[in-house]
């Protein structure tokens, strides 16, 4: 298997990770890589602070494997660097590599895509943001795993971005799409209307982006188990009858509870006010997620030549 030697700046980066990991006491130190490097020879490095590597390349999860070092495989889905260190430390937790509470290090290109540069020391805590496929797992339902998490990271999106500076609150209903749409109406004329199926694929970038944008209108997104967009802007009819929900949540929680009991679909409510995101099945929230802070983009800068 051919291996990438480790160039003289990575190797001098992982020796100073050491001496910060053993100052600061991290558990473990997770790498995101997009390089087969010899693995054995960076946990040499490290010494007693354990490597786990992270990563959507098939090969250097092999790599890794065949090392003998702890590996967490990435999705493949294009994603900033922050939401893989997130989906990253999430799986490392869920395989029981390391637990909350725990103080890491790590280790990932934040400028150059092949170029591992940037050192971070992160304090792990309840209030990460995105899923593992365990906690989706769990959940007894028809709709495809693929579906639903795609779903529940949009809305996760769009509770911790909100749209133009301001929060959103929105609702999503996935999942036995025909007995919903006969459960609600039409509160404005719908946007997706008239496409074609493969233009209304949550799949595609552009109609999640398109999501974005329209979570601003009142009402529901109708979505099928395949992740079709069936409608948006629906008002919910179902009846809120022998539900019970904690203090403070408002109308569109309500409607979500209602809509999952009535129609076995499951209903996605991000809060306007704390762009916390609630999974409704049979009328009870069955996960919560925190938002995390935003999600680390690049921005054009606009620079002025210095005057003579």
């Amino acid at each position: 298997m051919s291996r990438d030697s480790l160039p003289p700046i990575l190797a001098s980066l992982i020796r100073q990770a050491r001496r910060v990991a053993e100052e600061v006491n991290c558990i473990a130190t997770v790498m995101l890589a997009d390089v087969s490097y010899d693995f054995r020879e960076i946990q040499q490095l490290l010494k007693q602070t354990q490597l786990i590597v992270a990563s959507a390349v098939p090969a250097v999860v092999e790599a890794a494997k065949a090392d003998l070092v702890a590996v967490v495989p990435l999705n493949q889905e294009p994603q900033t660097r922050q939401v893989q260190l997130s989906q990253a430390l999430l799986e490392a937790i869920a395989d029981n590599l390391v637990k909350t509470g725990d103080r890491v290090m790590a280790l990932y290109s934040g400028y150059e895509r092949d170029t591992i540069d940037t050192l971070s020391i992160i304090n792990l805590s309840e209030r990460l943001a995105r899923l593992t496929a365990r906690d989706l797992q769990r959940l007894e339902t028809q709709v495809p795993l693929g579906t639903l998490r795609r779903v529940v990271d949009l809305a996760v999106e769009i509770g911790r971005e909100g749209r133009e500076s301001k929060r959103v609150g929105t609702l999503f209903v996935v999942g036995n799409h025909r007995k919903v749409l006969d459960m609600s109406h039409e509160q404005i004329h719908d946007p997706f209307k008239g496409y074609a199926k493969k233009e209304r694929m949550i799949s595609n970038a552009r109609v999640r982006e398109s999501i974005k944008e329209l979570s601003q209108i009142d009402g529901a997104f109708v979505i099928a188990s395949d992740g079709c967009v069936m409608a948006a802007g629906r008002i919910l009819d179902a009846p809120a009858e022998d539900l019970t929900l904690s203090k403070g949540l408002g109308a569109r929680h309500w409607a979500a509870a209602a809509i999952s009991k009535a129609t076995n679909s499951i209903a996605i409510a991000v809060s306007e006010s704390t762009g916390t995101v609630r999974l409704f099945q049979n009328g009870t929230v069955v996960l919560r997620i925190e938002p995390m802070m935003q999600a680390m983009k690049w921005h054009d800068v606009d620079t002025e030549p210095p005057q003579e």
